[in-house]
């Protein structure tokens, strides 16, 4: 019987935009994955907070951008933690809710490129499967510079079209991933809100009502 293959899509989600949509779709299809949980953070550690919308916010957004994507799946985990959201500790309750689970932890290369900062990541790069995306302004070779021994062996950068998800070398561990990423940033998209400048087709027609009715970044 196929393991069933879940992704884990973490990250401030300040807001969610069509950006973190076209990545998780990517990767969701060249992976063969069976569903990928959006998890926003509660604090992220790595970040500042001061423009950071409140979590109950950006579960929001997430939950109303996922509602016409069935393998999308918004996950509250961190956010009912209210702690710093350390990706250890998400990974090892995800594995205690999907024990038989091949699990794929996707993160941008500028995420990646700072993975010695987070909490026990030694151990995190061994628990669990990782997809390296491409985005603008980042090359995945720097990703593979930035990796020493033993997880330099266990990278495979995977062609943007090729075999599918079945046929991945799963001995490998972690997969650079290059994307046709879209050019946009949840800092731009917030600064054109505090312009009042328009957002349509950054974010979700939903996502963009729902930003406005309750002024969210103004």
């Amino acid at each position: 019987m196929k393991k069933e293959r879940i992704g884990l899509f973490g990250g401030t989600f300040n807001p969610i935009h069509r950006g973190h949509l076209r990545a998780a779709e990517t990767v969701q299809k060249r992976l063969l994955l069976d569903k990928i949980l959006f998890i926003p953070s509660y604090i992220p550690p790595h970040k500042e907070s001061v423009e950071i919308a409140s979590p109950f916010h950006r579960l929001k957004m997430v939950e109303l951008t996922l509602e016409s994507y069935p393998k999308f799946l918004p996950s509250s985990i961190e956010i009912e933690a209210r702690g710093k959201s350390y990706s250890i500790i998400t990974l090892n309750k995800i594995k205690k809710l999907y024990p038989e689970a091949s699990i794929f932890f996707i993160l941008g290369i500028d995420a990646f490129l700072e993975i010695d900062t987070w909490k026990d990541h030694e151990d995190v790069l061994t628990r669990c499967f990782f997809v390296v995306i491409s985005r603008p302004g980042y090359e995945l070779k720097k990703a593979k510079e930035f990796l020493k021994g033993k997880y330099k062996e266990r990278v495979v950068e995977l062609p943007k079209t090729g075999a599918e998800g079945n046929e991945l070398p799963l001995t490998a561990g972690i997969f650079f991933l290059a994307i046709d990423a879209i050019d946009v940033a949840s800092t731009a998209i917030r600064e054109k809100i505090r312009k009042g400048d328009s957002i349509k087709n950054l974010v979700s027609e939903p996502v963009e009502a729902y930003i406005r009715k309750n002024r969210i970044y103004q």
